[in-house]
């Protein structure tokens, strides 16, 4: 903590403190709450509160049942923490922030599990510090980084002076409370439901089956080749995006515009081979594809880590992305492109992610013998003409390889409805 403390004056961070910020996925079990709500009670002892907005997220119903029951909430409350609904919220940027400018440098502690430029708030000038939750529930006492509850006290309002003890926190509640049951059962025979949607909503909209594979190796262009870390908050955004999660298309205005293109080292500018200017990665892929063009991503290492948002791997397919070619692959997003009916593959020599460049073609061959365990070529046609083979390995498995013939899993799953 001291080094830290030394750290903010050096890079002149804003000391004071504007928001901190527990709880969501990530620091949520009964035990977290339990700690930070002994460390609340230690402070209201002294007659000490909240000097800074302190937002509370339970993990899941069960936990927001059961510390309501037994007391975590009120003892938050009392000290002017707010309650969230157990759901993402700010965490992915679903926080309706009103109290600091857009632009305005501050300063929040948070309990979540990642603190790039704009997670929370959308705010750019918004620098996020990531601990534990006991220590950013001290924090939200204390209200200042320069903080150190291993050797700082706090005046108390009757002239005391006011340190934390360790924080205790029962591992279980004595029983857990289900809390609310909001589940609704879908009908016993869905056969005569329908589902309407306007056409004219922004917000939803219904989505149309992906094209089969036609049963041929595929040619197609580098959209963008990624430099870099490549998150799936880098394919595809949250915060305000998320508003369209239910209108693939709209959300599909989000898509690669976080990653850094190699070419020249910028975001959300890629080389549009038709008229060979530079525009945004949704607007170049959108007009690839009213061409009837097919595309591909090239990455770099671990593509797709983080949170597994579907969308992530959606869009690239709605917008006509046939393969993402990358060093290697975060599990999760790997699995959820073959279930669109995309190619996750990888070189099989991770140098060869410079044998390729931002404006060359490639061709995937190999597909009519689509195996598990059996390399495919990639043909990479370069701007001077010339030709390079590159192995690249896949993962698929029979099952996984029957969605990609079939165009997603979706599909697989309907053609094999109809069979039985």
């Amino acid at each position: 903590m001291a080094e830290f403390a030394a750290a903010v004056k050096k890079n002149k961070w804003p000391e004071k403190i504007s928001a901190t910020l527990i709880g969501s996925c990530t620091n949520s079990s009964y035990q977290d709450m339990d700690r930070c709500a002994d460390l609340v009670k230690q402070a209201k002892e002294a007659g000490l509160k909240c000097t800074v907005p302190f937002l509370v997220t339970p993990g899941s119903e069960q936990i927001r049942a059961t510390i309501a029951r037994d007391g975590q909430i009120d003892t938050f409350e009392a000290a002017g923490a707010t309650v969230l609904a157990n759901a993402c919220g700010p965490c992915i940027g679903q926080w309706d922030r009103q109290d600091v400018p857009m632009g305005t440098p501050n300063s929040i502690v948070t309990s979540y599990n990642r603190n790039f430029s704009k997670r929370n708030d959308g705010n750019p000038a918004t620098h996020c510090f990531v601990t534990s939750p006991e220590l950013t529930t001290m924090m939200a006492i204390a209200g200042s980084l320069s903080f150190n509850p291993m050797t700082d006290s706090l005046k108390t309002p009757s002239g005391g002076e006011f340190r934390f003890k360790p924080p205790f926190g029962n591992e279980l509640p004595k029983s857990f409370d289900a809390g609310e049951n909001t589940f609704q059962a879908p009908p016993k025979d869905g056969s005569s439901v329908q589902v309407v949607v306007s056409p004219t909503s922004d917000r939803l909209q219904l989505l149309s089956p992906f094209n089969k594979w036609d049963g041929k190796d595929i040619r197609a262009r580098v959209l963008i080749k990624a430099k870099g870390k490549c998150t799936t908050d880098h394919i595809s955004m949250a915060g305000p995006w998320l508003k369209y999660r239910g209108h693939l298309d709209n959300i599909s205005n989000n898509m690669l515009i976080g990653a850094v293109n190699a070419e020249n080292e910028k975001v959300n500018s890629v080389f549009n081979a038709l008229d060979g200017s530079y525009g945004a990665v949704p607007d170049v892929a959108r007009a690839y594809k009213a061409k009837g063009i097919k595309w591909v991503v090239v990455g770099d290492e671990n593509y797709g880590e983080g949170s597994s948002r579907e969308h992530a791997a959606l869009e690239p397919r709605h917008l006509g992305g046939v393969a993402i070619i990358v060093k290697s692959f975060a599990r999760i997003h790997e699995t959820n492109l073959k279930k669109q009916g995309m190619l996750p593959l990888t070189f099989t020599n991770p140098a060869d992610y410079d044998q390729i460049g931002s404006r060359d073609e490639v061709e995937i061959v190999g597909l009519s013998s689509f195996a598990p365990g059996k390399q495919l070529t990639l043909r990479v046609h370069k701007a001077d003409g010339k030709t390079v083979d590159l192995k690249v390995n896949h993962t698929f498995n029979e099952g996984q390889i029957a969605w990609f013939k079939a165009g997603s899993a979706l599909n697989g799953m309907a053609e094999g409805a109809k069979r039985s």
